[in-house]
């Protein structure tokens, strides 16, 4: 073999994060102004739409673990992996909005799935390797999906037709990403089970709340800020959104620097994290996101938004990361617990987070107060970290 049994694990899990999330998931980002207007949404419907992604994002955090455990695990990851590509694919065959809502919820169910049970698999695998200081590079594989997605975003002008290229792209990586693990390992130890240990639970749930709250402070502005762009562009706030096209290109280039940003953030705040203590780098990277938040709200300019989305795309990806290995850190006797309780709250967090803000900003006509909420919450996740690192 060319490449070690580490380089396979981690090579196949950056693929996959492209994918499933950076395609998948972020994929309705920048195609979400568009998507309004052709199926004639406001942003209360656009955020439950995203909601319904993740309610299923939580669903499959709570399946996750035993598929995980299971002797199956390789074959549930494999079907995960096909449910991802599928559920990108088909955004190019639904136009109501009750399919939507059914579509971005498996699409959410997929994404968990490949999350925690890859995300577990590749930590055990790691650690047998000896080579733990791996487990957080795949994470930034979100942004280089993001940016693909991009490029694939402003080839064709049709949404059905950039869900479609977009599934075919997803189909690629995911076929790479199999490829690398397919014939590798996949099992874990057995004290790998449900629950935790009793000294580890006091440090676990502050951890885990905290990163609910981080769920829905960054999905605010990961969901809407191509939207809040476009309305800067315009000159208008609130429902009321140009269709220019000139706005749309202008405003989606906003994206690419949360995905430009958030390739070299996890390996910056990874090293930050291993030279000053990796719960002093999680509180810190929280307040970082909660400023980015509060100005992408604020933001009554295109410069402003931008500095928002690099702060946003420098810090997310990386809390994603830092958050899951202070879970692992907290609680190394059960990992796929940790991974999974880590899941399923920050699911809840996204699940809330665009629906309670879309209707803010219907109500409200703009994404200030809304962003208020969001960096707040990310503030107290900070603080909630502090008693995990008791």
């Amino acid at each position: 073999a060319l490449l070690s049994t580490s380089i396979r694990w981690v090579c196949g899990a950056t693929l996959t994060m492209c994918a499933a999330f950076g395609i998948g998931r972020f994929a309705y980002t920048p195609l979400l102004p568009e998507m309004m207007k052709s199926y004639g949404w406001s942003f209360a419907q656009a955020g439950d739409v995203a909601s319904a992604n993740f309610l299923g994002y939580m669903a499959g955090a709570l399946l996750a673990p035993s598929m995980a455990n299971s002797p199956k695990a390789r074959t549930w990851m494999l079907l995960s992996l096909v449910a991802s590509v599928l559920t990108t694919y088909l955004g190019a065959e639904v136009t109501g909005f009750w399919g939507w809502l059914v579509l971005r919820f498996a699409a959410g169910v997929a994404s968990a799935l490949c999350m925690v049970i890859l995300t577990t698999h590749l930590m055990q695998t790691l650690t047998r390797q000896g080579t733990s200081h791996l487990g957080n590079i795949h994470i930034a594989g979100v942004g280089a999906g993001i940016l693909m997605c991009m490029g694939v975003v402003y080839l064709s002008v049709d949404v059905a037709g950039q869900w479609a290229r977009l599934g075919v792209l997803a189909g690629v990586l995911m076929t790479l990403s199999w490829l690398l693990l397919n014939r590798q390992p996949w099992h874990l130890t057995k004290t790998d089970g449900a629950g935790v240990v009793r000294g580890e639970k006091a440090k676990l749930w502050p951890l885990t709340i905290g990163y609910g709250f981080f769920g829905f402070g960054y999905v605010v502005a990961a969901t809407f800020v191509v939207a809040m762009g476009e309305s800067i562009v315009s000159g208008q706030t609130g429902a009321q959104v140009d269709a220019q096209v000139d706005a749309q290109v202008d405003a989606r280039m906003v994206w690419i620097f949360v995905g430009a940003s958030l390739i070299p953030s996890v390996y910056i705040w990874q090293w930050l994290a291993n030279q000053y203590g990796l719960l002093r780098i999680l509180r810190i990277a929280y307040v970082v996101e909660s400023v980015g938040v509060l100005l992408a709200g604020w933001a009554q300019s295109i410069d402003v938004l931008v500095l928002a989305c690099i702060l946003l795309g420098g810090t997310f990806g990386a809390i994603t990361a830092l958050g899951l290995s202070a879970a692992r850190f907290v609680a190394p006797q059960r990992v796929a617990y940790a991974v999974s309780a880590m899941t399923v709250s920050f699911a809840v967090g996204q699940l809330l987070g665009p629906a309670i803000a879309g209707r803010m900003a219907d109500e409200w006509g703009g994404f200030l107060w809304p962003s208020v909420a969001a960096a707040s919450l990310l503030l107290l996740a900070a603080i909630l970290a502090r008693y995990a690192s008791r």
